[in-house]
């Protein structure tokens, strides 16, 4: 989902959007209904994957250069600067000893940050923000408090509120160093 962010004069300032998976979505020729085609390709349950490209416990096909050629693309659209406003992985993750080893955010990061950093050097995209979706899980609108995107673990559970005590997960640590080395340090080197 998208929205150009309008100022007092109504000139679009900068366009922000959220990226979060890749969607497949192709013609049904044998609805003739426009209303009916345009709600088959959105709700399309017809299970079309694109080949090689992972997916999560939800089936989000993950692939990030997906994110760079939606920036490309709205970029050479619209003329106006992007902002990420949105952009993270649901994973259903265990508290084990005080520690969430998270890895597979950690990677989802490292890939979206690189292809943004690509769109933006060799590219010529504007892009004047980023943000990780989400600092802390929270219960999502879709599996509860299963699908956790945060940086930060919160101990509940959809049939158990429990303490509510947060853990900082690896991805923490590691977005940190992110941030303090402005996006220049992706590795995945934390000592947690």
């Amino acid at each position: 989902m998208s929205s150009p962010v309008i100022s007092r004069k109504n000139t679009i300032k900068f366009y922000a959007f959220f990226y979060y998976f890749i969607y497949c979505a192709c013609a049904i020729r044998d609805i003739l209904d426009i209303n009916k085609q345009e709600d088959a390709i959105l709700y399309d349950e017809r299970g079309y994957k694109k080949p090689y490209c992972p997916a999560n416990e939800w089936g989000w096909q993950i692939d990030a250069n997906g994110l760079r050629y939606s920036l490309i693309d709205f970029y050479n659209r619209y003329h106006n600067p992007l902002f990420i406003v949105e952009n993270g992985i649901g994973i259903d993750e265990k508290l084990i000893n005080g520690k969430v080893y998270d890895d597979e955010r950690i990677i989802y990061y490292q890939k979206h940050i690189t292809a943004m950093k690509e769109a933006i050097e060799h590219d010529g995209v504007d892009v004047i923000g980023y943000l990780a979706w989400s600092p802390i899980d929270f219960l999502s609108s879709h599996k509860e408090i299963r699908k956790r995107y945060g940086f930060v673990y919160v101990n509940r559970d959809y049939e158990e509120i429990k303490d509510l005590k947060r853990y900082r997960k690896k991805s923490f640590y590691w977005y940190q160093k992110v941030i303090y080395s402005n996006r220049t340090d992706l590795e995945n080197n934390i000592d947690y």
